[in-house]
């Protein structure tokens, strides 16, 4: 003996359906200026800002070629990221933050 469900109600659409939003987005530009130095300005960010500026500009995806200047010498690596003491290279090799002078994108 088959069992019988209930008939299903379909009500009528008599009105326009507008369930889409629309969406904008827009990431405001914060204080650190991510655009490159020009060779006769003087930047006056500091490095934890020339950093910040370097991970949050849209040119970074996943690395960035760097050259780094050190207290004991500089070098040119490509950073993958960093945490609140180091900087972390594609070798994954850590530089600390405390021994940077300087840094900026080749």
């Amino acid at each position: 003996m088959e069992k019988k469900l209930p008939k299903v109600f379909a009500g009528t659409i008599d009105h326009k359906i507008d369930n889409n939003k629309e969406v904008f987005y827009s990431k405001k530009n914060s204080t650190i200026d991510v655009e490159p130095v020009k060779n006769d300005q003087i930047d006056h960010r500091t490095v934890s800002q020339k950093i910040s500026a370097i991970f949050s500009s849209p040119n970074y995806v996943y690395k960035a070629d760097v050259h780094i200047e050190l207290k004991d010498g500089s070098m040119d690596k490509r950073i993958v990221g960093r945490n609140e003491k180091y900087l972390i290279t594609m070798e994954n090799d850590k530089i600390l933050l405390d021994d940077i002078k300087d840094i900026w994108v080749k």
